[in-house]
C-alpha cells in the first residue's frame, strides 16, 4: 500500500507540474514533461517548439522558472532542460491544440480530424486516434461524439504506458468540445507482436480541409 500511495503521488505531482508549466510556457509551445527524481536531484525536462523562449537572455527566464519549481512543488534542488520537439504531428497536446483551435474556427470537425489523423499516420505513428466530444454542431444540436482511430493502439495491460495521450478543451462559439489525442510513436516495440506498414482508409487519405497544420 505504501508502494502504490507513494505512486499515486508521484502520479499527482507529475500532473501538476504538467499544467502549470502548460501555462507558463504556453507561447513557447509547450507539449509535455518528464520527469526523473533521483536522491540528489530532480530532472525536469520539458519539450517545447521554441526553447529560445523558455531559457531566456542570459538564462534568466529558466531561473526564474526553477525557483517557482522549488516553491510550487517543493521540489529542493530541480534541473529543468528544455528539449525542442521534432516533429509536432507527433506530439499529442500540440496535435489537439491544433484541433481545438481549428474547431473554434469553425472547421468541419470530421473532414478536419480525418486530415490530422492522416498526417499522424504519414509521418510514421503505428497508431493513432482521435475523440472529439460535445457541441460539435451549430446551436441547439445535441452534443455528439466523433472518433477516428488508424493503426495499433492497446486499450489494457502495461503495454498502455506504450501510448502517449492528451487531453485538451474547445470553446467554439456553440458550446465546449473535449478533445483527446492518443498516439503511438513510430519505433515503438511491442511485446506481443510486430506492427507493419499501416494503409490508409480511401476516405481519409482524401481527406482534406484546407492547409495543414505546421
Amino acid at each position: 500500500m505504501v508502494v502504490e500511495r507513494k505512486f499515486i503521488e508521484d502520479l499527482m505531482i507529475k500532473h501538476n507540474i504538467s499544467k502549470y508549466l502548460e501555462r507558463r510556457l504556453s507561447k513557447a509551445g509547450y507539449s509535455r514533461v518528464d520527469i526523473q527524481k533521483t536522491p540528489i536531484i530532480t530532472r525536469i525536462t520539458t519539450y517545447v517548439t521554441n526553447p529560445g523562449r523558455v531559457i531566456g537572455r542570459g538564462g534568466e527566464t529558466i531561473d526564474a522558472l526553477t525557483e517557482d519549481m522549488k516553491k510550487k512543488f517543493n521540489i529542493d534542488n530541480p534541473q529543468i532542460s528544455v528539449t525542442e520537439v521534432k516533429n509536432q504531428k507527433l506530439e499529442p497536446r500540440l496535435v489537439a491544440k491544433y484541433v481545438a483551435n481549428s474547431l473554434e474556427r469553425g472547421v468541419n470537425a470530421r473532414r478536419l480530424l480525418h486530415s490530422v489523423i492522416r498526417d499522424i499516420m504519414s509521418n510514421g505513428a503505428l497508431g493513432a486516434e482521435i475523440i472529439a466530444q460535445g457541441k460539435l454542431a451549430a446551436k441547439g444540436a445535441k452534443a455528439k461524439s466523433i472518433k477516428v482511430r488508424l493503426g495499433y493502439l492497446p486499450k489494457a495491460g502495461d503495454v498502455v504506458k506504450l501510448i502517449d495521450e492528451a487531453k485538451v478543451a474547445s470553446y467554439p462559439k456553440y458550446g465546449a468540445i473535449g478533445i483527446q489525442v492518443r498516439i503511438v510513436q513510430p519505433g515503438t516495440k511491442f511485446p506481443d507482436r510486430e506492427i507493419g506498414k499501416i494503409e490508409l482508409p480511401k476516405s481519409i487519405a482524401a481527406a482534406g480541409m484546407g492547409p495543414r497544420h505546421q
